[in-house]
């Protein structure tokens, strides 16, 4: 017996088309018409897209910072994406310095393991660089499907790794078939801006952009490209926000360099002046790299419209504005860095690139599951729909109007930063592996089964 989604608009990266689907265990068995099985439930789909399942391939979810963590766990930050459309996500396991990278693994293992409602996989990020890390990296890619590493180009003294260290690590991605993730900002130079910035009493929220000019991750993501290109391996650009920085990885994509890049929503859609609100409302929005004046928006739009951008993420990484951000009430460099957007991702992308006319159905559903499906070794499995994928399906309601708010959200964190932001389109069902999970925004299934995901390593050619 399996389950028939009929009446709906199939679409996909590359196609758009009317067509029945058919479930059957955990995967899609059928694409057609007249492809109904008896016993078969049939479910009504009319003047619904069928989306791929969403993956999301950036989150911090029951990431520790200090004496504190996140304020989304795996649990309620895996219920908060599929409620919003997603299935899958990728989270950054952390190697501390001192540990392992099987440590690490197994560190974020214990936290996702019966914890996450999503399938999920994980990219292990390294702190603490040597010859015995290099090793490492072989054993997790061909024994427990990691492909992909990330590394810190700024947070000096605490996550932060040099240039010999990054490019050793691009040389040992390319033997091992893996691709370096990097999150390019200038460690060094917001050091010595944020000094400058807190010994003249520039304490506010405002001052936490200031610090971490665009200059600064524009330099970053040049030098990240050309260690990448010295050592002949890929690179993956985490949160990029400015077209400086846009502009070099168009540059590189031009010269046939193995580059891709992600942005978030909230680079689309927020900009630096909401730093200026009263009191200490901008702390709300100190993430890092920071929110970009709003003439870096249209670029980033065009970014995703001619495939400069590949995907779209969220960089999910909430901390309550009571009790967690206030931590930086008096400095703004103590103030936790990160904002929640798990949930909202796709309806986001849906209401302002789609309805928005920047983007169509298949470069939202590239953006949002199958270039990252591509890019991180779960391609066909995972972001597309076709016989023998995962049963991952997003019927997606786009007559659904809504305001987001905090007030609604699954999200465990205190404020939303897109309060208030106008919603059209949501999901209406939500099928992982086959099982209905969530309905009209309700979790529906009863235990957290999410499954963990090894990963192919990384193939060059692959968008």
């Amino acid at each position: 017996m399996g389950i028939l989604l009929t009446g709906g608009t199939v679409v996909t990266a590359a196609d758009t088309y009317y067509a029945d689907v058919r479930l059957e265990g955990e995967q899609i068995t059928a694409i057609g018409h007249h492809i109904a099985q008896p016993g078969d439930e049939v479910v009504d789909v009319a003047g619904c897209y069928l989306f791929p399942g969403g993956i999301d391939p950036h989150t911090h979810f029951d990431l520790p910072i200090g004496t504190m963590r996140t304020a989304d766990s795996f649990t309620s930050g895996s219920k908060a994406a599929l409620i919003g459309g997603t299935t899958t996500i990728i989270d950054y396991a952390t190697q501390f310095k001192g540990e392992s990278l099987g440590k690490g693994l197994s560190n974020w293992q214990s936290l996702a393991q019966g914890n996450c409602y999503t399938d999920f996989g994980f990219h292990m990020a390294i702190t603490d660089w040597n010859e015995a890390i290099a090793r490492q990296m072989k054993v997790l890619v061909e024994e427990q499907g990691i492909s992909s590493f990330k590394l810190y180009m700024a947070y000096k003294n605490v996550l932060q790794v040099d240039d010999g260290a990054l490019l050793a690590a691009f040389q040992q991605a390319a033997k091992c078939g893996a691709i370096l993730c990097l999150h390019c900002e200038n460690g060094d130079v917001i050091d010595t801006l944020v000094r400058q910035a807190v010994s003249q009493g520039q304490t506010a929220p405002r001052y936490h952009a200031a610090s971490r000019p665009a200059l600064v991750e524009e330099e970053a993501t040049k030098r990240a490209i050309l260690l990448a290109r010295m050592a002949g391996a890929p690179l993956y650009v985490v949160h990029l926000t400015c077209a400086g920085a846009l502009a070099a990885v168009e540059e590189a994509k031009r010269q046939g360099q193995p580059v891709y890049a992600e942005t978030c929503p909230q680079y689309l859609l927020l900009d630096e002046s909401y730093y200026n609100q009263n009191g200490f409302e901008g702390a709300k929005y100190v993430i890092s790299p920071p929110l970009r004046s709003k003439d870096n928006q249209p670029v980033l739009w065009q970014g995703l419209t001619n495939h400069m951008l590949d995907t779209v993420a969220t960089d999910h990484c909430s901390f309550n504005f009571t009790g967690q951000k206030e931590l930086g009430l008096h400095d703004f460099s103590k103030i936790p860095n990160g904002m929640a957007g798990v949930e909202t991702r796709l309806s986001l992308l849906y209401t302002y690139g789609v309805t928005g006319g920047r983007i169509n159905l298949n470069q939202f559903v590239a953006l949002t599951a199958t270039n990252a499906a591509k890019v991180f070794g779960l391609y066909p499995r995972k972001g597309t729909i076709a016989v023998g994928s995962d049963a991952d399906i997003t019927v997606w309601d786009p007559c659904y109007e809504g305001i987001i708010s905090a007030q609604t959200q699954a999200q465990r964190v205190d404020y939303s930063p897109f309060e208030g932001f106008v919603q059209k389109g949501r999901a209406k069902y939500v099928y992982l592996r086959g099982h209905l999970a969530a309905c009209e925004g309700q979790l529906i299934a009863s235990q957290a089964d999410g499954q963990y995901l090894q990963r192919s390593p990384f193939r060059t050619g692959i968008l």
